[in-house]
């Protein structure tokens, strides 16, 4: 295991620098909405908060951590916030794996294709468009969480932000609980999911259709209580939700949030979680990029809730 300290020294001083845990420039990391036309006029914005994005560089950290971990190496690891925060970033950018890159966009641009067909109206304006900060909360570093989160919510205020469409269930719970919580924001806060409609599932949609089992990420099914949403459009194209032993409030987790502290309990906790959802028979439906990333170390067959839902948009 990593000190925790050097851990989280390390992730905030670089969410000082960069607005982000990874170093990464955000005009690299962000890049999905190229060439979609968004409107950036509108009284409702997407905000990813960067989570799909960061996901190929999550996976590219987390797997240097697990080479090092309890190695002579491992103390030195506190060292690397010295680091020039453009070197780091931009290495880590050229390390991090093209297709998961692919993939997060893909992610994305499957959210879109979903709102666009449900009739909403919203815009995107990737110069707001920040990481919230919840890692930092997650591992108890409050006051680097809420400098950060201070400077995102004044920038939306700046901007005169008052809705968000969220994409992932860390920005969601942190936008919508904790900076409410601390900082007295009263932002609108709506998941993708929730404003997702769809027509009754059809004969032309049998291809479509078969078992599946719901991951429900903690965020959504303890905190948040979001769990049945999917469940419900699933079921509603035609899908069988299986249920798997633990979920809605009761949902085990998948590991990823100890992934920078230990990436070895991580895998051990991504496997109890692993084993459970394959006794069902069925293939995995993510709705969380932590959780994809690392239910997916296992060799499972995982694919995002995104994906399912786009085919019938």
């Amino acid at each position: 295991m990593y000190s925790p300290k050097d851990i989280i020294d390390l992730l905030a001083a670089n969410v000082r620098r960069t607005r982000n845990p990874f170093g990464v420039p955000k005009r690299l990391m962000n890049r999905w909405w190229k060439g979609l036309e968004l409107p950036a006029r509108a009284d409702t914005l997407l905000y990813t908060g960067l989570m799909y994005q960061a996901a190929p560089y999550i996976e590219q950290t987390t797997s240097m951590l697990e080479r090092f971990e309890d190695s002579k190496w491992a103390p030195y690891i506190g060292y690397a916030r010295w680091m020039p925060n453009y070197l780091a970033g931009l290495g880590l950018y050229l390390m991090a794996d093209g297709k998961e890159k692919t993939r997060a966009a893909g992610t994305l641009k499957n959210i879109v294709r979903i709102l666009q067909s449900s009739g909403i109206r919203f815009g995107y304006r990737p110069e707001l468009d920040f990481y919230s900060g919840i890692l930092l909360y997650d591992l108890g570093d409050l006051d680097g969480f809420l400098e950060h989160a201070r400077f995102v919510a004044d920038r939306l205020q700046q901007a005169g932000v008052r809705r968000l469409i969220t994409v992932d269930p860390h920005t969601t719970y942190a936008l919508k609980v904790l900076y409410h919580k601390y900082l007295g924001t009263r932002l609108e806060v709506k998941t993708y999911f929730e404003l997702a409609q769809f027509p009754p599932a059809g004969g032309d949609r049998s291809d479509t259709t078969g078992p599946v089992v719901v991951h429900d990420p903690c965020f959504y099914g303890r905190y948040l209580e979001l769990s049945e949403v999917p469940n419900r459009l699933l079921t509603g194209l035609g899908y069988h939700c299986v249920p798997v032993r633990n979920s809605g409030p009761f949902t085990s987790c998948c590991g990823g949030p100890a992934e920078s502290i230990s990436p070895k309990q991580s895998r051990e906790i991504m496997q109890r979680r692993v084993e459970e959802l394959q006794a069902t028979g069925a293939p995995i439906v993510a709705m969380c990029p932590i959780c994809m990333g690392n239910l997916r170390k296992s060799g499972a067959q995982v694919e995002d809730l995104s994906t399912f839902l786009a085919r019938a948009a």
